[in-house]
């Protein structure tokens, strides 16, 4: 059955990709809706026959056929469900699902064509998604891993009659191409090393090895590796792709950034954790990239005035979070966040789509306030969200996001605590700024509905009946199908951290114990886990640290609602204030630190000059270009000699014939 479960969506889009233009827009959606829950209902089914099996040995193995195979190398076609698939599967056909159903009345204005060329897109990222997470070597791997790259660089560049899609869309896949030179290194790299790309064999061998003290063929290869996750999952320095994905429509950013394809780089990493924790030097420098990236990203955030380019620094902030997880080692906990994160952050990106529905195309939260009222599901469940990410005690974000302090500073890095915690504040201060400025408080303008510009969502736009009355003075709250689906959201940002409840609160760690056995080698895998209690059991015992940093943890989270509180919503003019006396760093902020500018003054300037000058006009013009010239002007200067002896007259021919013969007969007379 595991076949299916990319198989069903992968029908779904070869349907509207072939007959789109001749369907309904109810066909077209009803078909990638039907798709996406059928491929959930067989993912959910063989979960269900996952955990009937024996905990140590929970494995589910699908031999399609043998793809390559070259002597002693063998990479067949196969899928594997293990608890760390299984719960990727889920999050990706639940919450695609919800999304695609969202995107029925989100996109519900294009014409037929149009729309069933978003579904047919949507389709296949969510089935190259599911190969991504099921492979069970590298090379199926990278078919998903270079599948997704595909389907951002479609649904990003979705638009493409808008220059800023078209070009957000080739950022997008030119920067992932980076990254993923260096995934094919280190994929290559291991080939060489164990002669296999295989992840079970490839960790039978490293966990036979002792950790590498000095930086060594192991570290190199998991270094390779990581730069493709740097591309995949936005981390430093190959993040700057994801900022502008938001110019595809709403509903997309939701799928990338909660469900497919930020989530890649930390999914590998965790699929290969026996390699990667025998390589402790590209662990410490995961757990570094990890945390700056998330503090750098919280303090643009903090800034930033669209609102899905808020979220898309969150959701890079967040990415840095669970990569700093896995850089020290706490492989569950970083997994555990990329689940609870899938829930809060669909909710919350799908929320930022309903208020851009309602306002005609609206993004700038300046020019927002005063929705609480009249768009109540989207305001309460939005809220759920930003209460989630924030960390507030009980919510879903909370537990996973803690659980990633603690092991941070159990690990005994203390200074990387000290960032995350940061991180921590920043995050809850800016998404309470995006809270209270478009919902909270009074309307930037009295019409700023009506001033609102058709299409500014990526050149998607909504007439008045799904927005507002002919003076802006009227807006419609979520329709039914995305309703449904920030309701169930929701419902996830709250519960969804519940199956994660630390021991030291009376809980059992579920997920902790169901993903485990992921993350060791199949035939150790109960002594592994069997140590991995013990170790449980005597952090339990010294329960106090864990409290007092979950005390932090919580004081952290309500302490930056209520800095946001203040400035944004009781004391504006402060706001304005530090702004204006800070504004070097505003402006530094702003723009994100020159980034772009860096890159486009250091590698795009240079190599743009070596193509047009060196390249183009010196080899390419001179030396190519004249060399081929000269040989047809040498030619034809060659043939201008010839052509003389041509005349064409008869008289002539006669006289050359006959002074041949005559030379002729004279050379052999002589002889």
């Amino acid at each position: 059955m595991l076949l299916l479960i990319p198989l069903l969506p992968f029908f779904g889009f070869l349907v509207n990709a072939s007959f789109g233009r001749r369907l309904t827009k109810s066909a077209s959606g009803s078909v990638a809706c039907a798709v996406m829950l059928a491929a959930f209902g067989v993912a959910a089914l063989s979960v269900w026959q996952l955990l009937g099996m024996d905990a140590h040995n929970r494995a589910i193995e699908q031999h399609v056929f043998d793809w390559i195979v070259a002597g002693d190398f063998r990479a067949p076609l196969t899928l594997r469900l293990d608890p760390l698939s299984s719960l990727m599967i889920l999050v990706i056909t639940g919450i695609g699902s919800l999304i695609h159903i969202y995107s029925t009345a989100y996109m519900h204005e294009e014409i037929d064509s149009e729309y069933a060329r978003y579904f047919s897109y949507l389709n296949l990222f969510a089935s190259f998604m599911l190969v991504l997470v099921l492979g069970a070597n590298f090379l199926v791997m990278f078919v998903g891993w270079e599948g997704v790259g595909l389907c951002s660089y479609l649904l990003i560049g979705f638009y493409y009659q808008k220059k800023s899609a078209s070009d957000a869309g080739k950022k997008a896949f030119i920067v992932n191409r980076v990254g993923d030179f260096g995934f094919i290194l280190g994929v290559l790299l291991l080939f060489v090393r164990f002669g296999s790309v295989d992840f079970q064999e490839i960790a039978r061998h490293a966990a036979g090895l002792s950790p590498e003290v000095a930086f060594g063929t192991l570290s190199l290869a998991t270094l390779l590796l990581f730069v493709g996750a740097t591309g995949k999952s936005a981390q430093i320095p190959l993040y700057i792709w994801l900022p502008d994905a938001m110019e595809g429509p709403t509903p997309v950013s939701a799928l990338i950034h909660a469900a497919t394809m930020v989530t890649a780089g930390v999914y590998m990493i965790g699929r290969n954790a026996v390699l990667f924790s025998h390589a402790p030097e590209t662990l410490q420098v995961i757990a570094v990239v990890g945390v700056v990236t998330a503090f750098m990203a919280g303090t643009i955030g903090l800034v930033q005035n669209d609102i899905k380019r808020v979220l898309a620094y969150s959701t890079v902030s967040q990415l840095g979070y669970m990569f700093l997880a896995m850089g020290v080692g706490a492989y569950t906990a970083g997994i555990f966040h990329l689940y609870t994160h899938a829930f809060f952050k669909a909710l919350m990106f799908l929320g930022s789509g309903a208020v851009i529905h309602a306002l005609a195309g609206e993004q700038d939260i300046r020019r927002m306030g005063g929705l609480k009222s009249e768009l109540p599901v989207t305001y309460w469940t939005f809220l759920i969200g930003a209460l989630a990410i924030a960390g507030v005690p009980l919510l879903s974000g909370f537990f996973s996001k803690d659980e990633i302090l603690y092991r941070t500073y159990a690990s005994g890095h203390t200074w990387l605590w000290v960032l995350g915690v940061a991180t921590s504040l920043l995050t809850a201060i800016y998404m309470f700024r995006l809270v209270f400025l478009t919902f909270h408080g009074t309307r930037a303008t009295a019409d700023v509905v009506a001033a609102a510009q058709h299409g500014h969502d990526g050149g998607h736009g909504h007439d008045d009946a799904h927005g507002h009355d002919a003076h802006g003075h009227h807006l419609h709250d979520a329709p039914k199908p995305m309703a449904f689906a920030l309701i169930v959201l929701a419902v996830g940002s709250i519960l969804a951290g519940y199956v994660g409840v630390p021991q030291v609160i009376g809980g059992s760690n579920r997920i902790e114990q169901f993903l485990e056995p992921s993350f060791t080698v199949s035939e150790r895998a109960g002594a592994d886990i069997a140590g991995l209690d013990a170790v449980r059991e005597h952090q339990s015992e010294e329960s106090g640290p864990e409290l007092m940093l979950m005390a932090v943890s919580s004081l952290i989270a309500l302490s930056g609602i209520g800095i946001a509180f203040f400035f944004f919503q009781k004391n504006p003019s402060a706001s304005d204030s530090v702004a204006t006396q800070f504004a070097g760093l505003r402006t530094l902020l702003s723009n994100k630190y020159y980034v772009d500018e860096l890159y486009d003054a250091t590698i795009i300037q240079p190599i743009k000059i070596v193509s047009e000058e060196g390249l183009w006009k010196a080899v390419d013009a001179k030396v190519i270009d004249g060399s081929v010239n000269g040989v047809a002007e040498s030619v034809g200067s060659l043939s201008e000699l010839l052509r003389r002896l041509q005349t064409g007259s008869v008289r002539a021919y006669a006289a050359s014939l006959f002074l041949g013969v005559v030379l002729t007969l004279g050379y052999y007379l002589w002889r």
